[in-house]
């Protein structure tokens, strides 16, 4: 694993040096500092203003970084030769794949980190001007949820990047972003589905799509129930039940990327 840790840190490195990166991140800690004067024109409801749209962006922006970077983790590599230095040396083709994941993984925690901090920060303010709840638990347990999605987009990001282009890549990983956002009123759709057979066959392949609303429930029906982050609904045990699921899929998702990535032919 030292070797893995290594690819990893190396990953990381390559990662902050990265300008779109930084634009991405700016661009969120600005809109984090401006909900705090979008929620004034909200009567008694501005702390709750402040997380929705601090939470949103937090949300947007790392899936940003998870598509646009994820895409070119290990493409970037073969478009440069580099993989042509590292595959002779003592590293198996699974452990590259798994170290640029983890670095990926690492990048997409200290931004988010230093995004919190910032919603923190608004909220702390806003706090201070406004009355209102501000328990800061229900917030991380909302940006643990949001991490647990990221982590999935950019397992999903890396597995395309393991056999396509960055564009194609880009383009399918937002794909299954956006189909993962609306799981539940596809399967609505096709539960009225009339022919049985055709029925089937789309919700097994509504089963190959993550089911992002899962980690982003604030508004959103989960169970029949509409459900908030600000709620009890979404407790520590519902935290660990979604960040398993995430897990699981996200293995599945780089192991996949491990499988295709050793098969490759670099000639």
């Amino acid at each position: 694993m030292s070797r893995v840790w290594a690819l990893a840190l190396n990953t990381f490195r390559e990662a902050v040096r990265n300008k779109v990166l930084y634009v991405l991140l700016l661009f969120a800690v600005v809109l984090l500092g401006l909900t705090y004067f979008f929620s004034q024109g909200a009567l008694h409801e501005q702390l709750r203003v402040i997380r929705d749209v601090g939470l949103v962006g937090i949300e947007l922006v790392g899936a940003l970084i998870a598509i646009f970077i994820g895409v070119n983790l290990v493409y970037k590599e073969l478009d440069r030769k580099t993989v042509f230095a590292l595959i002779p040396k003592p590293i198996h083709r699974w452990e590259f794949v798994l170290g640029k994941y983890v670095g990926m993984l690492l990048t997409l925690a200290v931004l988010m980190a230093i995004m919190s901090l910032t919603l923190f920060a608004v909220l702390a303010l806003g706090a201070a001007v406004f009355s209102g709840d501000n328990d800061m638990s229900t917030i991380v347990r909302a940006i643990l949820l949001i991490y647990g999605e990221v982590a999935v987009i950019t397992a999903v990001a890396v597995l395309f990047s393991s056999f396509s282009s960055p564009i194609l890549s880009g383009a399918l990983t937002l794909g299954i972003f956006v189909v993962g956002h609306f799981t539940p009123e596809l399967r609505e759709l096709v539960a009225k589905v009339e022919s049985t057979p055709l029925r089937v066959v789309l919700r097994g392949g509504m089963r190959v799509f993550p089911d992002l609303h899962l980690f982003y429930v604030s508004g959103s029906m989960v169970g029949g129930q509409h459900v908030s982050v600000h709620g009890t609904y979404v407790d520590w045990s519902y935290v660990a039940v979604a960040g398993a699921y995430g897990t699981l899929y996200a293995a599945v998702a780089i192991a996949l990327a491990m499988i295709i990535f050793a098969r490759r032919d670099f000639v």
